[in-house]
């Protein structure tokens, strides 16, 4: 799966690879170490995550990440 981050909030990322991988909060959760709330706070937004989060659930999950540099 090749996802463009630029088109989408954090959150809906990552909703969006978790919905794709076709796992509950709870399993995905365990594939990168976090916890069933962990990933639901994720999701809704309460809580932000890093770029090495992002890194490890794509090379987990078999995710390409593209961020496209814009113009303004």
């Amino acid at each position: 799966m090749k996802f463009i981050a630029n088109d989408y909030t954090p959150k809906e990322i990552i909703r969006i690879i978790r919905e794709w991988t076709e796992l509950t909060q709870k399993e995905f959760g365990k594939t990168i170490n976090r916890s069933e709330k962990g990933i639901q706070a994720f999701e809704l937004g309460t809580r932000n995550y890093d770029m090495a989060t992002l890194i490890q659930i794509a090379n987990t999950h078999g995710i390409k990440i593209i961020i496209e540099k814009r113009e303004k």
